[in-house]
């Protein structure tokens, strides 16, 4: 129950639903509790008046018993409906309170778990499949909300009848109460060792399930891979291995789920036979009735669904509790990259509109060591970018060019060094704030399933349809969009299927421009399109974005000459450094990768 203990703060915020819940549930049993009362009663006042007409001369001599015990079986009879109706009442009320806070929970924590995720740093995401994370928001979710619905419903529902029931046998008696309650210790100690074996089968269950999620999501994400290579046989045969593992660990799981109803009924049905045996022993003494005895069946076969529910509830909360592990696990993972403590004072200056936003960088002795891999890619990187220059990052694959980008936009913070914009550390920026200020294209470039206008409007919201196409326009893929079935209107799908590589990193692009950043950073994105296209999109940035910084990380550079400055990357260094002309005189790197792309340019042509 420990891992569960984290959901008090949601039942302290719906305390008075769940408060009116309970007291529902108390007056359902009330009633509940009354009709067996009230039964018991009935056979004892017509047991006693047919005795009575037995001792006076037999039935035929009252015409009138007749009528009297019809009309005496009628009003009981009436009253226990009216008993039923009342319990029905309740439990409607009770359902719609506790059943209906349960579905409040789900939500609420569905959306602290998402909102979690958009917080948690990259490495988190590298370290996690998607499918794993996918299943604690839905599957684990819903095995709490079970907890918090149905089993918290009828773990009050039974607390209230075994007391309600329980006093009532008491006053009747305490010995044929203790004699039908015998079996009750043994079902503990089996419900304790049962429950025990679920925890850990259903732990297991969850586990796996992520694994499957993974594996499809895998799969339908790379569709085209699967397909171009022929393997949907063999991904369709991994796939069944892992279903039929998960199969095997659900059977054994209901195995033990199984054990619990024939136990339940086996120990109910031994205490029914108990109270009939003795029972009958204490009506023939005179202790009690035979209403007594009847009353005391109805509240045993009463307990039968609650009890038998001991092992539901107890499986639902030992699932619920492996389930609320795993979401704790996530909820308890720190972001390394998380807003400062205290905002600086030149950040709260900006703020305020008495600093001026100018797109200053400078990297100081940066080095970096992935988390999650321990790979070393900076290594005392130095450089300088000033406002509104435009400069052009190369290197060979593997250099820290990518990890550059990262680091302004604080996916990651340096592990050694810092990096100033305008003088301030980047770590002193509130995340929002400096990523406001950056429009940035990824390697990998993403499209949401919405149309081609929201994708680029995904930036600034409030974008007219005619500053989209100007962007567009910028981004050379206009004339691509209006070619589209429905234009800028076009639902592009998820990741942009319907979409070629070099239209989907124009829209991109065209995203980044929208958002009309004070700095632009292009992570090797004009790699699906042609020199002609790519002229053009990097003249907008010389001839629009003049007072604006812009940072074009690449492999391709016949097409940099227009660059302010060009920095070479070698070993998470700067190898080389200057404009196109004076690299080529240095007849270094960058000069060998320069007359590598001519020849390879030439020879295609």
């Amino acid at each position: 129950m420990k891992h569960l203990l984290y959901l008090r703060k949601y039942f302290w915020k719906y305390r008075w639903r769940l408060l009116l819940g309970v007291l529902f549930v108390g007056l359902a049993n009330i009633f509940r509790v009354l009709q067996p009362q009230t039964i018991r009663k009935a056979l004892d006042s017509v047991v006693e008046r047919i005795q009575y007409y037995h001792q006076t001369g037999g039935i035929a001599a009252h015409p009138e018993a007749l009528d009297e015990l019809s009309g005496q079986i009628a009003r009981f009879g009436l009253t226990v409906i009216g008993l039923a109706a009342m319990m029905g009442l309740f439990m409607f009320f009770m359902r719609q309170t506790i059943i209906v806070v349960s579905r409040l929970i789900e939500y609420d924590m569905r959306k602290e778990l998402f909102a979690h995720y958009t917080r948690l740093d990259l490495a988190f995401f590298r370290r996690h499949s998607t499918g794993d994370l996918m299943s604690r928001i839905s599957e684990d979710v819903s095995k709490v909300r079970m907890f918090l619905g149905p089993a918290v419903l009828y773990g009050i529902d039974l607390s209230f009848l075994f007391v309600l029931t329980i006093s009532s046998m008491l006053r009747v008696s305490v010995s044929l109460t203790l004699w039908s309650l015998l079996p009750l210790p043994l079902l503990s100690l089996s419900i304790y060792w049962v429950s025990s074996i679920i925890n850990r089968r259903s732990e297991h269950i969850q586990q796996k399930l992520g694994e499957l999620t993974s594996i499809a999501q895998e799969v339908y994400s790379g569709i085209r891979v699967v397909k171009g290579y022929a393997r949907e046989e063999e991904m369709g045969q991994h796939f069944a291995q892992q279903c039929e593992n998960y199969r095997l660990k659900t059977l054994a799981l209901t195995r033990v789920d199984a054990f619990f109803y024939p136990l339940m009924v086996l120990m109910i049905g031994a205490s029914t036979i108990i109270t009939v045996y003795v029972g009958g022993l204490y009506a023939v003494r005179g202790d009690i009735t035979a209403g007594n005895i009847a009353e005391f069946v109805i509240y045993i076969n009463m307990l039968t669904w609650p009890v038998t529910a001991i092992g539901w509830i107890a499986s639902l909360t030992q699932q619920a509790a492996a389930s609320q592990k795993r979401i704790n696990e996530i909820l308890n993972t720190e972001p390394a990259v998380k807003d400062p403590p205290q905002v600086s004072t030149l950040v709260r200056a900006r703020e305020g509109g008495r600093l001026v936003k100018r797109g200053h960088i400078v990297f100081e002795k940066v080095g970096f060591v992935y988390p999650e891999s321990g790979i070393r890619v900076l290594k005392d990187l130095s450089f300088e970018v000033l406002p509104g220059q435009k400069v052009a990052i190369v290197g060979r694959t593997g250099t820290g060019k990518t990890t550059i980008a990262d680091l302004l936009v604080r996916m990651y913070d340096p592990t050694e060094g810092r990096i100033l914009l305008d003088g301030v550390d980047l770590r002193h920026y509130p995340l929002a704030e400096l990523r406001r200020r950056i429009g940035y294209v990824p390697q990998d470039v993403f499209l949401f399933s919405d149309t081609v206008l929201g994708n680029i409007a995904f930036g600034h919201p409030n974008l007219r349809r005619q500053e989209a196409e100007k962007f567009a326009q910028y981004a050379a893929v206009h004339q691509d969009i209006i070619g589209l079935p429905n234009g800028y209107d076009t639902l592009v799908g998820e990741r942009g299927v319907t979409l070629s590589g070099g239209q989907k990193q124009r829209v991109s692009i065209a995203r980044a421009f929208a958002k009309q950043p004070e700095i632009l950073l292009l992570d090797d994105c004009l790699s699906a399109v042609d020199t002609h296209t790519e002229s053009r999109i990097l003249g907008y940035m010389n001839e629009v974005l003049t007072d604006k910084t812009a940072i074009v990380i690449t492999h391709r550079i016949y097409g940099m000459l227009d660059f302010d400055q060009i920095f070479v990357l070698e070993g998470g260094r700067i190898a080389e450094q200057g404009v196109h002309e004076e690299l080529l005189a240095k007849r270094g790197y960058y000069a060998e990768l320069f007359e590598q792309q001519m020849t390879a340019s030439d020879a295609a042509h």
